[in-house]
């Protein structure tokens, strides 16, 4: 038990010993149950975790790494945490990590456009962590990074195929699969509001929003340049609510198509009666909107837990081999937001 000092302060705090004696057991199992050893009885462990949690006990991770060389930690490194992908992506990683018994240290990237990420990578090489997840290195090629050698990592960024292993989502299919909807539905071009420049998603996206067009033969208008956010959406709305020849809208995301729908509001312009639009990522405040939105499904947890489960198949094990990426599949969600445009709407009546 915890000892007082003269002036009644602790000199340590529980020990090893000290659970083993309150839940009868050895200090060698009180060990296995804090590794999570299976060499356990499930009746033992209930009562060696119980005696833990009563006298406020933490395992030493310190010395566990020096006895088997882990820290029972990765590192997580994203530039924004508070936007949607980041943010659903570290919630998957997060819950991945805890049904392992791992924990996740979080380091953000405080400046992407000036390379940022070379220093927070840096933060990490001092960090007790056993492997590495890295969320889009936007503004940075992720490859020029100085990260430990052999250190396991695994990438959300399609730019380090053959330096690290990456989990990505078909963005420049998917982007073009949301064109392809819209054409179909006779739709002469596509308006596209894009992601940030510096963004290797957004550039994806819009490439995909380009060649569905090229490959239609359709006009390929210039594109409005977002940031990711409703308010860059609105902007760009404004301007294309203000040209009667527009009928279909693409954005980058979902976010930007809610500051779309907002100006097409406010410009009178209905969806979608007057015009289309369509988003990407399918965030579950889309179905709420007014009308719910056709968007681009991206699975964001599936992302999440590949990644960890990238990471985890590394630590410990000689890279003998190129670890394969992975592709999460994305799929197309129709609602309400996308139509037929009107003029096409009178002439498949007149001929029906």
């Amino acid at each position: 038990m915890p000892r007082n000092d003269a002036r009644g302060g602790h000199t340590r705090g529980p020990s090893i010993r000290d659970v083993a004696r309150l839940a009868e057991v050895s200090a060698q199992t009180v060990s296995r149950v804090s590794t999570g050893s299976d060499a356990v009885r499930q009746e033992t462990r209930d009562r060696v975790l119980r005696a833990m949690e009563q006298l406020g006990y933490s395992p030493n991770h310190a010395a566990r790494a020096l006895r088997d060389g882990r820290f029972g930690s990765i590192g997580l490194l994203a530039h924004r945490f508070d936007r949607t992908g980041e943010s659903m992506i570290t919630d998957a990683v997060l819950r991945a990590a805890q049904a392992e018994g791992y924990g996740v240290t979080l380091v953000t990237v405080q400046d992407a456009a000036h390379d940022g990420w070379t220093p927070a990578a840096n933060r990490l090489r001092h960090q007790t962590v056993d492997g590495l997840i890295i969320i889009r290195s936007e503004g940075h090629s992720t490859e020029q990074l100085a990260l430990p050698t052999g250190m396991p990592v695994a990438v959300s960024d399609s730019r380090v195929h053959g330096v690290y292993p990456c989990v990505v989502s078909d963005e420049l299919n998917s982007s073009r699969m949301a064109v392809d909807h819209l054409l179909s539905l006779g739709h002469r071009t596509v308006h596209y509001v894009a992601g940030p420049e510096d963004s290797e998603p957004a550039r994806l996206r819009r490439a995909g929003w380009r060649t569905g067009l090229v490959q239609a033969g359709a006009e390929v208008p210039e594109p409005h340049v977002g940031d990711w956010t409703a308010d860059s959406g609105y902007t760009a709305g404004t301007a294309l609510a203000a040209d009667p020849e527009v009928t279909a809208i693409a954005c980058a995301n979902d976010e930007t198509a809610f500051g779309v729908l907002a100006a097409l509001h406010e410009a009178g312009r209905r969806v979608p009666e007057d015009v289309s639009v369509i988003g990407f990522d399918d965030v579950s405040l889309s179905r709420f909107t007014q009308p719910p939105l056709t968007t681009v499904k991206q699975h964001f947890t599936t992302i999440g837990t590949q990644l960890f489960r990238l990471v985890m198949d590394q630590i410990g094990t000689p890279r003998t081999a190129e670890i394969p990426d992975v592709t999460v599949p994305t799929e197309l969600v129709l609602r309400a937001s996308t139509a037929p445009p009107r003029s096409a709407s009178v002439s498949r009546a007149q001929t029906g």
